[in-house]
């Protein structure tokens, strides 16, 4: 397991240095060769996080100032009104770039009102709007997002961007084990458990420098049971299949599997046989920064 995430973090750090996103497999420009959109804002909610019982696929940040393009690209679309055809819009006033080879950025909740006109093809860095509390939103900030046409994925813009600093690990509030009958195991109790399948439920949260910040969605949680790795859930990417919203966790799997029970994660299914068991996770940030549990079990 060690080795499996050294090898990860070289390719994603020679992904950073040469960029090369085939690497990741990530069919996009150069990894990290874009930029934040809004500067000095804190982020209040992250890729993969857990909103009200659906996978969060982009970052929101809380905060006044102008929305800068995130790369160099074309203006593909512009909403200017919270109602588009008379539907709602959850993103208010928005705005989305093509930044060619498939991915397009898009940026909502936008300042009404929206300059006129938007920048046709900003630059990177360029003022294309500003940060406000359009559409579905209660406060001043912008959502932002990275879509793959090719792949028809989204993409956790922290792959593709500098990662803002984090100096503190994850945090591991609970794990646990859910029987098939539906009978839950709080780890932090219970150490005996009967022989027989169980989904790994893991409620994980990140901050990037204080205790204070927002509570936000860990990059990477992984099971391990007596030393093995059976099951790793990574927030990298969405893809859509058959109209089935699918993410990686040993293998595509769908987002219903994960998210169903609200705040937690869903990170695999493991077979328990009698005798003694170590089950051990661990959650980490997209820097690396990492957080540990290990809990021994007699299994019946």
């Amino acid at each position: 397991m060690k080795n499996q995430r050294k090898i990860r973090r070289i390719a994603f750090f020679l992904a950073a240095i040469l960029g090369i996103s085939e690497i990741l497999g990530i069919s996009s420009p150069a990894v990290f060769a874009m930029d934040w959109p809004l500067a000095d804002a804190v982020m209040a909610a992250n890729f993969g996080g857990n909103d009200t019982g659906l996978p969060r696929s982009q970052i929101i940040f809380e905060g006044e100032g102008p929305v800068r393009a995130s790369g160099a690209g074309e203006v593909i679309f512009v909403n200017t009104a919270n109602n588009a055809s008379r539907i709602p819009s959850p993103l208010g006033k928005w705005v989305a770039v093509d930044h060619g080879d498939g991915l397009i950025s898009i940026y909502g909740h936008l300042a009404d009102p929206l300059p006129d006109p938007v920048p046709d093809k900003p630059g990177q860095g360029r003022v294309i709007a500003a940060s406000g509390q359009s559409g579905w939103s209660n406060r001043e900030g912008l959502s932002f997002a990275f879509f793959d046409r090719k792949e028809r994925r989204w993409i956790n813009p922290s792959m593709l961007i500098t990662p803002l600093p984090d100096t503190m690990a994850p945090v591991i509030h609970s794990v646990e084990l859910i029987g098939a009958d539906g009978r839950v195991f709080n780890l932090a109790s219970a150490k005996n458990i009967g022989q027989g399948r169980y989904t790994v439920s893991v409620y994980a949260t990140d901050t990037r420098l204080t205790a204070q910040e927002p509570p936000l969605a860990p990059y990477r949680i992984v099971c391990s049971v007596n030393g093995q790795e059976i099951g790793e859930l990574a927030f990298e990417t969405y893809s859509a299949r058959d109209g089935i919203l699918m993410t990686p966790r040993n293998g595509m799997t769908p987002i219903r599997q994960i998210y169903a029970r609200r705040p937690a994660f869903e990170v695999g299914d493991l077979w328990f046989t009698r005798g003694q068991a170590t089950l051990e996770i661990m959650a980490l940030d997209i820097l690396g920064n990492s957080r540990n549990a290990t809990f021994r079990l007699q299994v019946d």
